[in-house]
């Protein structure tokens, strides 16, 4: 852009030039052109009062004030051609004449600019041509070079360790990495080595690019961040080449580290069978090995990885020498979530009277990315009711928000649909309630929301990291709830269960092919997960066992969603005036929360310890 307004200011400088110049040499006013008997004429009646000669033109004013121009042969003068037509000299007596004499210059002008300015515009349209050419070859021969972004150069976007809340074990072990960048000789005196790389591993939104970013901010060290995507190209060998560029602009700064965000994106597992030897990701990967292997043990640069995808990577980078260390980051537990609330919750004016310990209870599961988006839709909803701060009802609106979706009130239905939904969602509700090892119901809705017509918001009391066999009979029960009570109901179903049946058979095929959870076939898993790339699927499912095993394993998950359906009748036949009273109180206030759930159908049996939280 900056070249662009150059060049346009160049060529309106061109014009201004020209202009003037043109301008030198036009008349102000173009005399009336005439012959020579119209001059013979005017002189005969004494008309003239000064004649202006120069070359050969003649300029004649007249006492009148007009003016008349007459052109003469090349060469002959003013008297000459006077007395050739016989014109008196007396009458000249009292006429001014005038001689002019032209500069040598200005008829040189006259005859050459007719021909220079072609001249000049051509030689000025292929310089700026030439200029555009040398620029596109410059980027071509930068094409390969590595366009890494560098952090911390900008002090204000420093991050380190106080930043970032949970964590707990991440930090310790990036602590390392800090003191190895900071006091290498401590650790090189022992004959210990910097480790080459760090691998974080981890769901989305846990949090791995921040804490690369506070290794460096903590470190005080150059941060160089590319994504694993922006070494591949079109072309073939420009990853290699960026790849080689990266290190060699990481090895002049040493020490810092290096960032290579999503890194799945060109560290799969090589022989895919896709693109042969050439295959140009291949080619990167293997530019990225040689780089990390051929680090002199007294260069101080750190290469940090991050990707949610380990089960692809390619092994060869995961052996030590490169990737020496690999750091699991879990989503965080009910503690972690308070104090990355707490973190975020600076900025956000927030009522004294909310406790984000109640918030961290509600959002079991949640990333850091999640907490984050979740104060931020709170802070949205309360400008948007024009408060001053954020209120816990808010912030329980936007729990839900992020979980379901935004609230669809507009959302027109009819009454017998609005029925069909209360029945469905008070099945849920009541079969949740009455099962023991199920989560607690925390709210009821039956206003549309996201894509679901209705829903029932059910939270764990504490953070789970294992799942028994009751647990996933019971949540069987549960999702198969509102089908069984819209068909005893209204003697048919609708399409609002799809996605709880979906559910169901998902969590059945599970308890029988991965968790060895079958009545009849035993401990042992079916089927395996292998890539399949060049089939074009990440994820190909390789089955290892027979025909009649796939049929016993079709049993084994109709059996499951049996029995399934028999304990969510049996509770239904018990409890049908209290799944009435609940739909009754839907139809009426469309939302019941936990306390006015309870009101209604009582406390949850062998477990009132837990509703009395």
């Amino acid at each position: 852009m900056k070249n662009l307004f150059k060049n346009l200011a160049w060529v309106f400088l061109a014009f201004l030039v020209l202009a003037v110049i043109f301008s030198l040499f036009a008349e102000q006013e173009e005399p009336e052109k005439v012959g020579l008997e119209r001059l013979i004429e005017v002189i005969s009646e004494e008309k003239v009062q000064s004649l202006n000669v120069s070359g050969d033109k003649v300029i004649v004013e007249l006492k009148s004030d007009e003016e008349l121009e007459v052109k003469k042969e090349p060469g002959e003068s003013l008297s000459s051609l006077l007395s050739n037509f016989q014109v008196d000299p007396e009458l000249l007596s009292g006429v001014s004449i005038t001689i002019e004499e032209k500069p040598v210059w200005e008829e040189l002008l006259r005859s050459v600019l007719p021909f220079l300015i072609p001249l000049l515009i051509i030689i000025a349209f292929f310089f700026f041509a030439m200029r555009g050419l040398q620029g596109a070859n410059s980027k071509a021969m930068s094409f390969g070079q590595s366009n890494a972004k560098d952090f911390n150069l900008n002090l204000n976007n420093k991050v380190n360790f106080k930043d970032v809340a949970g964590a707990k074990e991440a930090k310790e072990e990036l602590l390392e990495v800090v003191d190895f960048l900071k006091y290498p000789k401590k650790f090189q005196d022992l004959g210990a080595k910097i480790p080459r790389g760090v691998l974080l591993l981890g769901s989305p939104g846990t949090g791995k690019t921040l804490l690369a970013r506070a290794v460096a901010g903590e470190a005080k060290v150059p941060f160089f961040h590319m994504s694993g995507s922006e070494f591949v190209e079109m072309f073939v060998g420009v990853g290699a080449s960026r790849v080689r560029s990266l290190f060699q602009k990481a090895k002049k700064t040493s020490p810092c580290i290096v960032f290579i965000d999503e890194i799945d994106a060109v560290g799969r597992r090589r022989g895919a069978g896709l693109g042969g030897s050439h295959d140009e990701r291949e080619q990167t990967l293997n530019q990225i090995l040689v780089e990390m292997d051929g680090f002199e043990p007294n260069q101080n640069v750190i290469v940090i990885a991050a990707t949610n995808r380990p089960d692809v990577l390619d092994p060869a980078l995961l052996r030590p020498g490169r990737f020496d260390r690999q750091i699991t980051i879990d989503r965080p537990d009910i503690n972690d979530r308070k104090k990355i609330l707490e973190v975020h919750a600076k900025e956000k004016p927030i009522k004294k009277e909310v406790s984000l310990k109640l918030v961290a209870e509600r959002t079991p599961g949640f990333s850091g990315a999640d907490l984050a988006n979740l104060l931020n839709e709170a802070a949205i909803l309360a400008a948007r009711n024009n408060q001053k701060e954020i209120a816990l009802e808010d912030l329980y609106e936007s729990i839900e928000k992020v979980i379901i979706g935004p609230e669809r009130r507009s959302r027109v239905i009819s009454d017998k649909e609005k029925k069909i939904t209360a029945y469905h969602e008070a099945g849920h509700a009541l079969v949740a309630h009455f099962l023991p090892n199920t989560d607690p119901v925390q709210k009821i809705s039956i206003i549309a929301r996201g894509q679901a017509g209705g829903y029932t918001l059910k939270m764990p009391t504490e953070d789970k990291r294992l799942h028994s066999h009751s647990e996933f009979l019971d949540e069987l029960a549960v999702l198969l709830a509102g089908f069984q009570v819209e068909k005893k109901v209204f003697g048919e179903v609708t399409t609002g269960a799809t996605s709880d049946l979906r559910r169901a058979t998902a969590i059945a095929r599970s308890l029988i092919t991965d968790y060895g959870m079958s009545y009849d076939l035993g401990p042992r898993t079916f089927g395996g997960k292998e890539d399949m790339i060049f089939l074009g699927k990440e994820i190909h499912e390789q089955r290892d066992y027979s025909e009649k095993v796939a049929e016993k394993i079709d049993g084994e998950i109709s059996r499951f969603l049996e029995n399934a359906s028999e304990k969510v009748k049996k509770i239904i036949h018990e409890q049908e005036e209290k799944l009435q009273a609940v739909v009754d109180a839907l139809l009426k206030n469309e939302t019941l929360e936990k306390q006015e759930f309870i009101k209604i159908v009582g406390e949850r049996p062998n477990n009132k310890q837990e509703n009395n939280k």
